[in-house]
């Protein structure tokens, strides 16, 4: 089995492709996977170093806006494909799988026009343009969201599959979690983030709900400040060290590489709305306040978290009206009420797609099996 795997730019594109690549080997060790990114974006760095063979193609996006940056941008993407159309007619995949990311355009439409099976996957509720462009060529359309179903015209062979989680966030115990971090049963454990970098709004806001919960010892609160805001947030604490001065009920770090057992303690999670962080909770079945990043492209963090606070699993609260007054209202407010919460989880994990892996590799296989 030869397969091609494209997706670039963030994590939310790369961690789903790899953990499809994995997929495939775990199936069929003999396989040959080969991925392809872009030399600027973070998978040059990443897919290298976990063994899978990789090739960089020029690629760029374009912006919303006519500039002067778009005539070099097409420039690329005119380069990207002649470079992809070489590449997929040498390498003769049985499949090509994109994630998502401006090399997926040019490398999954050459091997769509050149005949090869084709898959693509999108992530989000509502489907970016390049995506939307694809499904019209590709031979099937993975989504995560059922709400991205009406944005791809009639012709589009859409399945819905959920968003694959890794596999630490699927072994995870919450007995065991709990353990780990020293948690006692009556506790309730919260746990923030924003991103790798962090969310400065997010952290504005988490400034009182950490006053208010200092020393409490009902109340766990793990919050992951970001590389970039964490300094930021220990002067507005005034300049606490997460060590001596929080107490010890509450944990500030830039970042949580233990994530996977900070979630299999919590009992809420306050964050971003990016795909793969809901899919996580979804399954996990946990109740969330979603605060969706303001300048995501077309807004899809926003239409992300409406999927989940529509089906009563999630709190929305827009990035504009958030302050740490309501954040620490709303969080109070779920601990006083545990029917909603645990009704939350619930349907939280209603929406989950724990088969989403296994699923995508069927589809694959099946592909795989039959050439046109």
């Amino acid at each position: 089995m030869r397969v091609i795997v494209a997706g670039g730019g963030t994590g939310g594109h790369i961690y789903p492709a790899l953990a499809i690549a994995e997929g495939i080997k775990r199936r069929h060790p003999d396989a040959e996977v080969l991925y392809v990114g872009t030399d600027r974006g973070l998978e040059a760095r990443i897919v290298p170093r976990v063994g899978y063979s990789f090739h960089a193609i020029p690629a760029a996006g374009l912006k919303r806006s006519p500039t002067p940056g778009n005539l070099l941008a097409l420039l690329r993407a005119g380069r990207g494909f002649g470079a992809s159309w070489i590449l997929v007619r040498r390498f003769r995949p049985d499949v090509v799988v994109g994630t998502g990311g401006y090399v997926c355009g040019p490398v999954v439409l050459a091997a769509a026009l050149q005949g090869f099976k084709t898959l693509i996957h999108e992530q989000n509720a509502v489907p970016g343009l390049t995506n939307r462009v694809l499904s019209r060529y590709v031979d099937r359309t993975a989504i995560t969201f059922l709400d991205a179903l009406k944005h791809f015209p009639r012709r589009a062979r859409v399945i819905l599959t959920g968003l694959p989680v890794r596999p630490e966030i699927l072994r995870v115990n919450r007995e065991e979690s709990r353990k780990q971090l020293a948690v006692s049963k009556d506790q309730f454990v919260v746990v923030s983030f924003g991103g790798s970098r962090g969310a400065r709004s997010l952290n504005l806001a988490l400034g009182p709900v950490v006053q208010a919960l200092r020393g409490r010892t009902e109340w766990r609160l793990f919050h992951a400040a970001g590389t970039a805001g964490y300094e930021e947030f220990r002067e507005q604490l005034g300049g606490a060290s997460p060590a001596a001065s929080l107490e010890t009920n509450i944990v500030v770090e830039p970042y949580f590489y233990n994530i996977a057992t900070l979630l299999g303690a919590a009992d809420l999670v306050v964050c971003r709305a990016g795909a793969s962080t809901i899919a996580e909770l979804t399954v996990l079945g946990l109740p969330s306040i979603l605060i969706p990043y303001p300048y995501a492209t077309g807004n899809h963090q926003e239409f992300n978290a409406r999927a989940l606070a529509e089906r009563g699993a999630a709190v929305l609260i827009r990035d504009r009206e958030l302050t740490g007054e309501r954040l620490l209202s709303t969080i109070t407010g779920l601990r006083r009420d545990p029917r909603k919460l645990a009704a939350m989880g619930r349907a939280a994990k209603v929406l989950a797609k724990p088969r989403a892996l296994d699923s995508i590799l069927d589809n694959l296989e099946k592909l795989a099996g039959t050439r046109r």
